[in-house]
């Protein structure tokens, strides 16, 4: 099925005039280590724009402040323990306190992160908590290289959004096989790992493992680092913004506003200059258009 604009306008709910902020969701982005502070930055603009009540980027204490001043204004910043650069799966006791304490709604984990053993049981974790939605992105799949049985005992309304590469590497499929198949093997994953799969590339792929979805916006602009960073960010925002089923219903209108967005930042910028960042800053005309 493809998705049009009026199938996405469907799914969104309507903004009671009598409403405050934590009816929007709060989203937790969980990401970044040393050298890669942009990933986090990028997330949390596009849970922002795309509407979040509120947004916390967890990093890594020593990322702090190198992150803060590139946040918009509106964003919290919460620092976590660390080990050479990246964030320590020792902080997840205070991660899953702030969770439970500040109603978090949404994670997002994984941009930014690098590949370790901490972020292997970070990810373990977070993914067990029930009664949150968890978007798992970049390198919260990579540490399943090969190995991914363990999204399949989720507890938490579960996300995945890879990209090409990354689903060779959960899969151990080649690339070409993965390309030539894209709705069957996405809506195989997700069946498999009772999950909802987002196979990122030209014509995103959507599925939870009963239907496939395609999209129809975006342009090869969007082809640049960082671009799936924002796409995390926006799902997330959506979590508690859509219909029922949530998780199923934030993917597939992420999926269209980002590339939606993605489209009015190259008429603007045009494919060739345009960057994440500025795809993110065009989620509000993105939204304006749908009349959402």
């Amino acid at each position: 099925m493809k998705l049009t604009p009026a199938l996405i306008r469907s799914l969104i709910k309507p903004r009671k005039r009598a409403s405050n902020k934590g009816d929007y969701g709060h989203v937790l982005v969980v990401a970044g280590s040393k050298g890669m502070p942009g990933a986090p930055v990028l997330c949390a603009a596009g849970a922002m724009r795309g509407g979040a009540g509120l947004v916390t980027v967890a990093v890594p204490d020593s990322q702090y402040d190198i992150i803060a001043r590139r946040l918009l204004p509106e964003a919290m910043v919460l620092p976590l323990p660390e080990r050479n650069g990246c964030i320590s799966s020792s902080g997840f006791p205070g991660l899953k306190k702030y969770i439970r304490d500040r109603k978090v709604s949404s994670v997002v984990i994984g941009p930014g992160m690098r590949v370790n053993k901490d972020t292997f049981r970070l990810v373990k974790r977070l993914i067990d908590l029930a009664g949150i939605a968890v978007i798992a992105d970049a390198d919260a799949l990579n540490v399943f290289a090969g190995d991914p049985k363990a999204l399949g005992n989720a507890k938490a309304d579960l996300i995945i959004t890879p990209h090409p590469g990354e689903m060779s590497r959960l899969t151990g499929l080649r690339i070409t096989e993965i390309q030539g198949r894209r709705g069957g093997i996405a809506k195989e994953f997700a069946k498999r790992y009772r999950l909802v799969c987002v196979l990122k590339g030209d014509g995103t792929i959507i599925s939870d493992g009963k239907r496939v979805f395609v999209n129809s916006t975006g342009n090869p602009g969007m082809a640049k680092g960082g671009s799936g960073d924002t796409l995390a960010g926006i799902i997330a925002a959506l979590a508690v913004q859509v219909k029922e089923p949530t998780f199923l219903n934030a993917a597939l209108a992420g999926v269209y506003i980002h590339g939606l967005a993605g489209d009015i930042a190259a008429g603007k910028k045009t494919a060739i200059g345009m960057t994440a960042g500025d795809i993110a800053e065009a989620v509000p005309a993105a939204l304006k258009r749908l009349k959402v």
